[in-house]
């Protein structure tokens, strides 16, 4: 249920076009700091609240990486699997001209589940302004000096990585001897394992739509990359044991990335969970019920917002049009600073990770609001 409050959400659209069947959401929740940023995904059963769950979550998200904007997101209810290549983009079209009279003033748009470069392309060619998303290809350039910085490059997944590497470093456990599971093989949870293997941690089973694969030993991630490329799924990697896509959770590991969809680790599930470190890559990856568990059980969780904020900092970099090497310093600038302060307060109050975060990120906001 979406509930209006001190923050927000400022403005609740759906739009429809029956030419195209285009059925979409936006949510802008808070622009004190700044324009709402947010992503737009794509899937068949997205809805108003989801949609408005996430957007608040960008507020937190911005607010803490200290970016000059607010927070948003979008969905468009669509099955990608069920429509041509020309009708997804004839849906991102009609959205984009759907939402012109907001963006890029109040709405600024990025790549989410289910959209990329491509659809960013599209979203901004519709919509007629350079500056209406991010994440748009590195050859779509505005002027001299302004280029994309697609998602591809995988800034979220380089934030991810860091983040999972001062936590690691936290909790006095060396990063090389560390096994590690993810969740999800898209465009965080591959770059995410692509970082981590880079830095000398096992990947020792990932998870999509089609089951788990898992080797004790670890995976050969570029190797696993070329598997779901030709065949569409990770579970055909070999060696390997295919196990069910639930089974990820209960593995016995030191780290567990979710960078899938909402609310993986739950109450019925939780209890599973062996790892000692939960990075949340995914958007609202654990329920605030069992966060509370995790906490109890001495489990160190690196909230959503701090870990996965890697892709929006990206967003500033090509929004401010600085280069993708520039982008990357920051990433990991303002990632490791803010995964430090998470972790640290968390130990001095003792509380949840996520309450310490959220505290900071209001209390930016507030300061915002009082101006």
């Amino acid at each position: 249920m979406i509930k209006h409050d001190e923050w927000g959400p400022e403005i609740l659209m759906e739009v429809y076009d029956p030419k195209t069947k285009m059925h979409g959401f936006l949510c802008v929740d808070n622009t004190f700091l700044g324009p709402g940023k947010g992503g737009i995904r794509m899937t068949p059963d997205v809805d108003a609240e989801e949609v408005f769950r996430l957007a608040r979550t960008m507020t937190w998200k911005n607010a803490l990486a200290e970016l000059p904007f607010g927070g948003a997101k979008a969905g468009i209810v669509a099955d990608p699997k069920k429509i041509t290549k020309e009708q997804k983009k004839k849906i991102i079209q009609a959205f984009s001209i759907a939402l012109k009279p907001l963006c890029p003033s109040q709405y600024i748009a990025a790549p989410d589940v289910n959209t990329g470069e491509e659809e960013m392309r599209w979203f901004v060619e519709a919509n007629g302004s350079w500056q209406s998303a991010t994440g748009k290809p590195a050859n779509l350039c505005y002027g001299n000096d302004k280029c994309g910085i697609p998602h591809e490059l995988g800034s979220t997944g380089c934030g991810v990585a860091y983040a999972t590497q001062v936590a690691a470093k936290h909790a006095g456990i060396d990063l090389k001897n560390t096994t590690i599971v993810v969740e999800g093989f898209g465009n965080v949870g591959s770059f995410a394992a692509k970082y981590l293997q880079e830095m000398g941690a096992k990947i020792v089973a990932v998870s999509d739509s089609k089951g788990t694969i898992y080797n004790m030993n670890g995976l050969d991630v570029v190797k696993l990359n070329d598997v779901k490329k030709a065949t569409g799924s990770v579970v055909n990697y070999r060696p390997g044991e295919v196990k069910l896509q639930k089974d990820i959770f209960s593995l016995p590991v030191d780290i567990i990335i979710p960078a899938a969809l909402t609310d993986s680790i739950n109450c019925k599930n939780v209890k599973d969970v062996k790892a000692k470190i939960i990075i949340e890559a995914a958007n609202i990856a654990i329920t605030e019920e069992a966060e509370d568990i995790l906490r109890e059980r001495n489990v160190i969780v690196v909230p959503d917002f701090v870990a996965n904020a890697g892709g929006v900092i990206s967003s500033y970099a090509e929004y401010k049009g600085l280069t993708h090497e520039k982008m990357f310093e920051l990433v990991k600038s303002k990632i490791v600073r803010n995964t430090k302060i998470a972790l640290e307060e968390c130990d001095k109050r003792k509380l949840c990770a996520h309450k310490i975060v959220l505290d900071i990120a209001k209390e930016r906001v507030r300061k915002a609001m009082e101006k």
